[in-house]
């Protein structure tokens, strides 16, 4: 068996590849990435090494040959290009014959208000329409996406929200890792679909750990959408990404993120790493970077 994760040098990609290397030999498991130079780390340890290049199709029919189990991982970027992105992979894994395909989704990926949700449905339709064997692992947020914010509190602004009493479930990109890793390596994941996802919580919720955790009390700001752009843009936000960001805010509100779901459970044999721990965890590596 031949498993093959694509972006492996990113963020996910790379914890995706440490944890199967804890069960799964070297010779088993193969990378996709756009500079191969950047993954000689994972090279040396026996993991093989194919350039795969999500604006070059031809790369990745070669790059996916032989594949028994492909994990695919959603690219950065705009819309249009993520979806092209995407359909050029799906397709080079059906013409390399590719017998199982993973792709990291988004909690509710069908119906989501979530702007960003085009981009999963439209993956997640053409990977059905392969016929290939598949599973979509609809990830909720990562905690990781709030570092900004806890950095800003931990620097004694409020917790800034316009998501309203909307929850989320955030979970670390570790435990989403795993669990991609769980579904590579393991059997009977045929056509299935995982809403993985932490318990959900409120900001005030979220807040009110994070206060515990740090030993001071952490207010929480509640706005309306216009003024959290402001905001953003005040705390030197770049333009581009502030209607992305106030567009999340919205869908927390709308309920987009609220998922109650034990699927981590059923892949991992426990619950999502509690919000506690995980925040302890997050500030620690702050503490780190900033050492």
């Amino acid at each position: 068996m031949k498993i093959l994760v694509t972006g492996a040098t990113g963020k996910l990609g790379t914890k995706v590849i440490e944890t199967l290397l804890q069960s799964v030999p070297a010779s088993q498991l193969a990378v996709s990435v756009r500079n191969p130079e950047k993954a000689e780390h994972f090279r040396v340890r026996g993991v093989e090494v194919r350039h795969g290049d999500f604006d070059r199709p031809e790369t990745l029919t070669s790059a996916f040959a032989g594949i028994d189990r492909l994990l695919i991982i959603s690219t950065d970027g705009d819309t249009e290009t993520r979806i092209r992105q995407h359909a050029n992979a799906v397709a080079a894994a059906q013409r390399a014959q590719v017998g199982f395909i993973a792709y990291t989704s988004l909690s509710k990926a069908s119906e989501s208000p979530l702007h960003l949700a085009q981009v999963h449905r439209a993956t997640e339709e053409a990977i059905i329409q392969t016929g290939i064997p598949y599973s979509f692992l609809r990830n909720n947020w990562y905690l990781e996406n709030e570092i900004g914010t806890i950095q800003a509190v931990q620097a004694g602004a409020p917790w800034v929200t316009s998501a309203g009493s909307g929850k989320v479930g955030w979970a670390l990109r570790q435990d989403y890792a795993e669990a991609a890793a769980a579904v590579l390596a393991g059997n009977g994941h045929e056509n299935t679909i995982y809403e993985l996802s932490g318990k959900p919580m409120t900001q005030e919720e979220l807040a009110s750990v994070l206060g515990a955790v740090l030993g001071k009390e952490v207010p929480v700001q509640h706005v309306d959408d216009a003024a959290y752009a402001d905001i953003m843009k005040g705390a030197g936000v770049p333009e581009f990404l502030i209607p992305f960001l106030v567009g999340i805010q919205s869908g927390i509100r709308e309920g987009a993120l609220e998922i109650e779901s034990n699927d981590f459970e059923k892949l991992l044999g426990r619950p999502a790493t509690p919000i506690s721990k995980a925040l302890e965890q997050i500030i620690g590596e702050i503490s780190e970077t900033n050492k």
